[in-house]
Formats: structure tokens, sequence, C-alpha cells
């Protein structure tokens, strides 16, 4: 039985057009939509990532920055994880071009400090995972950025409960269905109220810090009635000088008419 021979040129045609196979990084496992880059010793994000990548795990690694567009371009990114890293810093524009994101899980890591500009691209993102990091408080911006969040976690975070924290408390006062583990959201300072759920304060805690705050129309107003109160009171100290000197003027005059000798000696 004869076997039937592909000629070379149709052989030749048929290779050209098989599709390419979707780029994977040699540190990574890849199957389609996900790409599993957990646990390589990486120091920062790989590139050669597929644009279908819709999965991409990045835990338990030794990144601690993500600089600006420290991400290729992955226009189908659903889910970010970045757990047990060493992340310290988040660069404003490191996540751009992740506006499909929906869950990114930055837990167990060591931020400080974030800021509301790095999470302006995620206009899809509804799962924040913060827990487990060196959060002291966290500016209200930052929540605000994200408008389609449905649940966020911040538990294990050693939380400073001073007036500081007042935006994320009245934040989380308006969306208590929003954060899990609402029973771990515990202070850590000042030491009289250490392990005290942040979620139990009420309104007259904060009452002291409420009315030491000044908005932006108290400002102004200082601006604005600040040099005419000085020009005022170079005024009136002229004024109140004047008429000291009037007063001594006609004692004086006074005076000399009652002993007009005197007056003439001096």
């Amino acid at each position: 039985m004869g076997f039937w021979r592909v000629p070379v040129p149709v052989l030749a045609l048929l290779l050209l057009h098989v599709p390419p196979s979707p780029a994977c990084p040699a540190a990574c496992r890849c199957t389609p939509g996900e790409a599993d880059c957990g646990e390589r010793g990486l120091r920062e994000v790989p590139w050669s990532l597929s644009t279908n990548t819709s999965t991409l795990w990045l835990g338990y690694n030794f990144i601690t920055v993500l600089g600006p567009r420290s991400f290729p371009p992955l226009p189908g990114l659903r889910l970010l994880s970045l757990v047990h890293n060493r992340l310290e810093l988040i660069h404003s524009q490191a996540l751009l071009g992740l506006g499909a994101l929906q869950e990114l899980d930055l837990s167990h890591n060591h931020l400080t400090v974030l800021t509301p500009e790095t999470f302006l691209p995620l206009t899809s993102l509804a799962t924040l995972n913060l827990g487990s990091n060196r959060l002291e408080e966290l500016e209200p911006g930052v929540l605000g950025a994200l408008p389609q969040l449905q649940a966020l976690l911040l538990q294990d975070n050693p939380w400073v409960c001073s007036c500081g924290i007042l935006p994320l408390w009245r934040w989380l006062s308006h969306n208590r269905e929003k954060v899990r583990e609402k029973s771990l959201l515990l202070c850590r300072a000042p030491e009289q109220l250490n392990k005290y759920p942040i979620m139990a304060f009420g309104d007259e805690s904060f009452r002291q810090c409420q009315e030491t705050s000044l908005s932006s129309q108290h400002y102004i107003a200082f601006f604005i009635i600040g040099p005419f109160s000085f020009i005022a009171s170079i005024f009136f100290c002229t004024f109140m000088g004047s008429l000291i000197v009037f007063y001594h003027s006609l004692r004086r005059e006074s005076h000399c008419w009652r002993r007009p000798r005197i007056c003439r000696v001096r």
C-alpha cells in the first residue's frame, strides 16, 4: 500500500498558515488564557506574555517595586495576583493598560502608602485585597478612584486610630456591604486602642477631629479677611497714636497758658 505524499510547495504553504502558539515566559506555565508565574523567584513582571492572558499569577516571588508601565499590554486581563511578594511601592502609572481588570490581590506585602492615581486606570475593578500589608491609614481618594468596587479586604494592617483614619472610617461607614472581614479591622495604635475594632467607632469618637478640620471656604475667608485685618490694625494704631499726641499737645498748651514763664524757659 503506497503513501500519499503532499507536494513540497503545498506542505510549505500549510506550515506558513499554522497559527503561532501564544507567548509564554520561560519562567511561567501557561494554558489558554492563564499564565502561572508564581514561586519562580521573579523580581519583576515578565514581559513576554500573551495579549490574550486573562489570569496572571505572580504570587510568592520577590517583586519589591512596580514601576511605570510594569505590565505589557494585557487588554483582556481579568485577575491579577501579587500575593506574598515584597511590594513596597506601586508607581502611579504601574497599572496602565489594565482597564479590564476585575480582581486584584496585593495581600501579604510591605505596602505603606497608596495613591489615588495608581488605581485610576482600574475602572472595572470589583475586588481589591490589601490585607496583611503595613498600611496605617488610607487616603479616601484611593477607594474613590474605583467606581465599580464591590469587595474590599483590609484586615491585618497596623491601623493608627487617630484623626488620620477619619476618611477611611467614613468610607467604611457608608460602604459596609463592600467590606469583607469587618471584625478583623483592628487598631494597632495608640496603645490604649490596640485591637479595638475600627467599625465600632461612632461619630462622637471623631468629634474633636471634625471640629478642628477646616474646609476650603474657611481658608478662603482667612485669606480675604487676613490682609484687611492687618491694614485696619495699622490705621487703628495710627489713629490712636494721633489722639494721644493731640491730647498731650492740648495739655501742654493748657499748662503753658497757666504758667507762661515756665514754657518760655523750656
